[in-house]
């Protein structure tokens, strides 16, 4: 958890960017707009860090920034209710589910896909590209820093090995689904999610149960 202090507060449609201090550290944080009172403490938890994020509303750049799922003025030693909303923040930071796929698990490839072995294999290659993946989801972190991340395993080259995918939609553990989004490499989001290689912002083109 952090516990930090609001100094200033910007309002944008879709979101509050808000310049907090924590341990004497003064830092951008950008929350989902939320009216925030000046000068008061909150906690939050988690958060995306994202380098030279523009802001058009505001036609200014952040040199850094964190994207933060929500914060709170109740102190983390209880639920961490936000008060605002009446939503609950910690069931945004689920804990992982995650399943086991059958070793002889292979997916069929469909058009234009590309398998999660030959990524890894040609990472450069792909860095930056829009790509297609099928697979199965065999974990899944949804609500947090305000994406889903779901992790697809196609069966190609290292049985074990999945593709890490960020987005706005949901799925289930054990469906087969179908992504489409760009490749990025040597990731690091902060609290912990760090990616060699990562597909991000995908959208789920299809999805099915077997």
């Amino acid at each position: 958890f952090h516990k930090v202090v609001v100094n200033e507060v910007l309002h944008a449609t879709k979101y509050t960017y808000l310049n907090v201090s924590e341990k004497g550290e003064d830092f951008w944080i950008a929350i989902p707009r939320k009216e925030v009172e000046k000068g008061a403490s909150y906690y939050y938890k988690g958060g995306l860090k994202k380098r030279n994020f523009k802001s058009t509303e505001y036609n200014r750049t952040f040199e850094t920034i964190y994207l933060v799922s929500g914060i709170t003025r109740d102190h983390p030693g209880g639920p961490m209710t936000d008060k605002t909303s009446g939503s609950l923040v910690d069931q945004t930071l689920a804990k992982a589910n995650k399943i086991t796929v059958d070793p002889n698990y292979k997916a069929t490839p469909i058009a234009n896909s590309t398998n999660i072995a030959e990524i890894y294999k040609n990472r450069q290659k792909y860095n930056g590209a829009e790509l297609l993946v099928n697979g199965r989801c065999v974990k899944v972190n949804n609500g947090i820093m305000g994406r889903n991340w779901v992790h697809v395993v196609d069966g190609s080259g290292d049985k074990n090995q999945d593709l890490t995918i960020t987005t706005q939609d949901r799925v289930m553990l054990g469906q087969n689904v179908a992504f489409k989004g760009r490749i990025a490499l040597n990731q690091d989001f902060g609290a912990g999610y760090r990616y060699d290689i990562i597909m991000e912002d995908a959208r789920l083109l299809d999805i099915a149960t077997h």
